[in-house]
């Protein structure tokens, strides 16, 4: 597909791997000038993590009611996707390539970039190298990322803003590792934590979204 669908529409992507399988979502109000596309990356692929997992539902939902133009898709070897999975290396290749669509259907659009857990990661490690390539990314958002399951230790900052929200009782991955690797970054950056929310915010969805709307936009 050539162009940015109006509404919500299924898409396919070339990707390194083969195709990739998205939801594009554009807002009733959005105009045809430069806007702002939000790109989402879900959490495990081998752990039931797709596109349509709640958190990433609630972040597109969040940036399409705030006007962004949104892409959510399936990594390589989830659902109709092609490939395997490939321990979130080739995941962000997947992404570069979501980013290499959204510049040509939208090249006048700033790219924010967003990730859940496994899709934290995916999205922090691609960041700095789109960035290095010419990709206008603006922002970058961490929710829950899995900072004890993947090399956070070499992400030592980004050449964004970005912002993080995660759940002080998390029982997947260790809240207090999060806050440290969140400590140690050196960007303009902005945190919340949410007390006694878990990894899946279970019941504490409406007030993700409400962050996302009010404080981080």
């Amino acid at each position: 597909m050539n162009h940015f669908p109006v509404g919500e529409s299924p898409v396919v992507i070339n990707g390194p791997a083969g195709a990739l399988h998205a939801i594009a979502t554009c807002p009733q109000n959005a105009g045809e000038e430069g806007g702002n596309v939000t790109i989402v990356c879900h959490p495990h692929s081998l752990m039931g993590g797709t596109m349509n997992n709640k958190v990433v539902h609630t972040v597109a939902r969040a940036r399409r009611d705030l006007g962004n133009r949104v892409v959510r898709f399936n990594f390589r070897g989830v659902e109709k996707s092609e490939g395997e999975y490939d321990h979130g290396i080739g995941e962000q290749d997947d992404l570069l390539a979501v980013i290499d669509w959204v510049r040509q259907v939208r090249p006048q659009d700033s790219i924010r970039l967003a990730g859940f857990s496994f899709g934290s990661f995916v999205a922090a490690s691609a960041c700095s190298r789109a960035i290095e390539r010419g990709d206008p990314v603006s922002d970058l958002l961490l929710i829950a990322p899995a900072v004890v399951n993947y090399d956070f230790d070499r992400i030592t900052g980004f050449p964004c803003p970005f912002a993080l929200i995660y759940g002080d009782e998390d029982e997947v991955v260790d809240s207090s590792e999060i806050r440290s690797w969140y400590d140690q970054v050196q960007s303009q950056k902005q945190v919340y934590c949410l007390q006694g929310a878990g990894h899946f915010f279970h019941g504490r969805l409406t007030e993700v979204k409400t962050i996302l709307q009010e404080q981080i936009g």
